[in-house]
């Protein structure tokens, strides 16, 4: 057996959805099923867990579920333990300062869900918290690592596009009400006092995407919409949506590039996923989506001619070739946390800082206020 090197994360929101599926059973689990988390010297990096929050009940059965034996409703007692050197944070974002503030001050690296606040001024708070107290941070940008971006990622380093031109996006799908069918999302997404909104939601994902993928944004216009002004709990009660529930944006890129983005949980999806991108260059075009991606050549693309008096002659679905997968990959999830877990241990690389979370929680916040203006918003350069 290799040897080990623990590294003692608090896993904290892991009674949520997204903490516990893609947190800690696809990712920290999924590391300790193949043998932790292997080093160069043949040893290998070994997730020891603690799970946090606030349901003693909850806690104990998803321990035992898993085979763990350490977890805790009090925040403050695992913190101040010296045997927990990462602390991952999954709550909800306006719960979110107060705990990664407390465990940046124990000393704790810190990893965490986006957005990382919901306001520019509390993200850059953190970041620079965190430089202060000499501690690593990050927070997750797990749509980088899928199968349909990290190919479409391939062919823009390949040159593939020539000069880019314009993206555009669609993402979303139909969230229902919860009346007549519950709701496949929790109701505090579409209460902006609770921390919801579309905007808030997506906007630090698409500002990493395009950032990682093809160019930093440099400006945006956008329109935020409440769709639904009504949806009903988890209890089958009414409530006021108050937060946005669909935003559709224009993301100018550095290099001038211009990006569309539709964004919406009150759209019926008709697309091959939930969520795609279709690229245009001066020399070909792809389509990407979570795991497949298309692309179209200068030299093969078709010649249509307008002509609405009869059926279109041209089918263009088959004139694209599928990008090879040409590699294995991943849970993008897990591949992110091995990447953290090298940077603490390693001190390996780690693009996505809190710095680069601010920029994405910086994207929403401008959006918001091009909405309410109406007008063109440039960003500018956030520094510590």
């Amino acid at each position: 057996m290799p040897h080990r090197i623990p590294v003692g994360i608090a896993v904290n929101g892991v009674t949520g959805r997204m903490g516990y599926r893609q947190h800690l059973v696809r990712s920290l689990l999924a590391i300790r099923e193949q043998g932790g988390l292997p080093r160069a010297d043949g040893s290998v990096i070994w997730p020891e867990l603690t799970l946090v929050g606030r349901d003693a009940g909850k806690l104990a059965a998803i321990a035992a579920d898993h085979g763990l034996d350490r977890w805790s409703t009090d925040l403050d007692a695992v913190l101040a333990d010296e045997s927990i050197s990462v602390y991952f944070d999954s709550l909800t974002t306006l719960h979110r300062v107060g705990a990664v503030t407390a465990a940046i001050k124990a000393g704790k690296h810190v990893y965490c869900e986006k957005p990382l606040a919901t306001s520019v001024e509390e993200s850059l708070g953190l970041a620079r918290l965190a430089r202060e107290h000499g501690v690593k941070n990050g927070a997750v940008a797990d749509k980088l690592y899928l199968p349909g971006l990290r190919k479409l990622k391939r062919l823009v380093d390949s040159g593939f596009f020539g000069r880019i031109l314009s993206v555009r996006g669609e993402f979303g799908y139909w969230v229902f009400e919860g009346d007549w069918q519950s709701a496949q999302r929790p109701s505090w997404n579409y209460r902006t006092e609770d921390g919801g909104g579309m905007a808030l939601d997506m906007f630090p994902h698409w500002s990493y995407v395009f950032e990682g993928v093809i160019a930093p944004i440099t400006a945006v216009t956008a329109r935020v919409a409440t769709h639904i002004p009504e949806r009903f709990d988890e209890s089958g009660e009414g409530y006021a949506a108050t937060a946005d529930d669909a935003a559709y944006a224009i993301f100018e890129l550095r290099g001038g590039v211009i990006a569309q983005m539709n964004s919406s949980w009150a759209t019926r999806v008709f697309r091959d996923e939930l969520v795609e991108f279709h690229v245009d260059g001066t020399e070909g075009s792809a389509v990407a989506g979570l795991r497949r991606c298309r692309a179209q050549h200068r030299s093969v693309t078709p010649k249509p001619v307008w002509n609405p008096d009869i059926p279109q002659s041209i089918d263009f679905r088959s004139q694209w070739t599928e990008v090879p997968d040409n590699a294995e990959f991943d849970n993008g999830f897990k591949a992110q946390w091995e990447e953290f877990l090298r940077h603490v241990v390693d001190d390996a690389p780690f693009s996505h800082d809190f710095l680069a979370a601010a920029r994405g929680v910086q994207l929403a916040e401008e959006g918001y206020r091009s909405s309410l203006e109406g007008r063109r918003i440039e960003l500018s350069e956030l520094t510590l």
